[in-house]
């Protein structure tokens, strides 16, 4: 029996929301790196989330659809935003100043792990055999690749603990993010969640405004790149995605962003990837497809 041409559509649609995702994300790693000299952790994150609302308000108000959230709802989307959208941005900034793109991308790839256990017990997803085995092993080629690019000025214990607490935060916010998509549009939600991270950020409008002064005009082109594709684009397709997928399953995808980072820093930033982290990328890569099977 085969598929409708409708549902395979939908599937299409959902594996290039999943891809484009991951690419966005595996760029933010770098830009972020590139343009901390200088943009601060708090600032970056206010120019990021501010210049995303912008641009998903522009696209929620040609669509011209709002749903009314519920109590229920406005206190998850605020959890998203607070965790996600503000908590995680400025404590991955400030870790990418102490270490490198590649090994911070390791460190945050922990969070889905986080995601499919906690999605198990809170959201009911279970634990498929496949979904953990597949985690193993794509765990095991995310710590090859950290241990392949890891140098010995970049080990920094404050920065790795800056990004598993950015990988925690990441996967509460999905966590909080899941349940508002069964009813809400997933523009709608990241445009919400989006708006609430800024307004956490706000302290930082100070410091915002004093960097933008002296900052090069690639780091402002840079920040404008981060709000608009990472920030912006990247969450409405990852929601659209979620809405669709279980959100341990989904979050395992995002082991394919540590790989692809290296590669993209060896591009952009020319640090080039020794054998070892070509090899633990290959292993991520049969570690997110295991997760896919039945």
């Amino acid at each position: 029996m085969t598929a409708s041409p409708a549902v395979g559509r939908g599937a299409g649609l959902t594996l290039g929301a999943v891809v484009f995702t991951v690419l966005a994300w595996a760029s933010a790693f770098v830009a972020i790196r590139a343009v901390g000299t200088d943009l601060s952790p708090g600032a970056l994150a206010l120019g990021r989330l501010g210049i995303g609302t912008l641009v998903l308000g522009t696209f929620l108000a040609i669509r011209r659809t709002w749903i009314r959230p519920t109590r229920r709802e406005w206190m998850l989307i605020a959890l998203c935003g607070l965790a996600w959208f503000a908590t995680y941005n400025v404590v991955l900034n400030a870790a990418e100043q102490r270490l490198d793109a590649g090994t911070t991308a390791l460190l945050v790839g922990v969070g889905p792990v986080l995601i499919a256990l906690l999605a198990g017990v809170l959201l009911g997803e279970g634990f498929p055999r496949w979904l953990i085995v597949g985690a193993a092993v794509a765990f095991a080629g995310a710590v090859l690749v950290g241990l392949g690019t890891r140098t010995a000025d970049s080990t920094d214990l404050w920065g790795v603990a800056l990004a598993l607490a950015a990988a925690l935060t990441y996967a509460v916010g999905v966590l909080a993010q899941k349940p508002t998509l069964r009813r809400l549009p997933a523009l709608q939600v990241t445009f919400l969640a989006c708006a609430i991270g800024a307004t956490a950020c706000l302290p930082f409008a100070g410091t915002l405004v004093h960097d933008l002064r002296t900052a090069h005009p690639g780091a402002i082109a840079g920040l404008v790149y981060l709000g608009v594709v990472p920030m912006a684009f990247a969450f409405v397709t990852w929601a659209y995605a979620l809405a669709r997928m279980d959100a341990g399953r989904l979050g395992v995808t995002t082991y394919l962003v540590p790989p692809i980072t290296i590669v993209l820093s060896a591009l952009v930033l020319q640090e080039w990837p020794p054998v070892l982290a070509v090899v633990g990328g290959v292993v991520c890569l049969v570690g997110v497809g295991l997760t896919r099977r039945r």
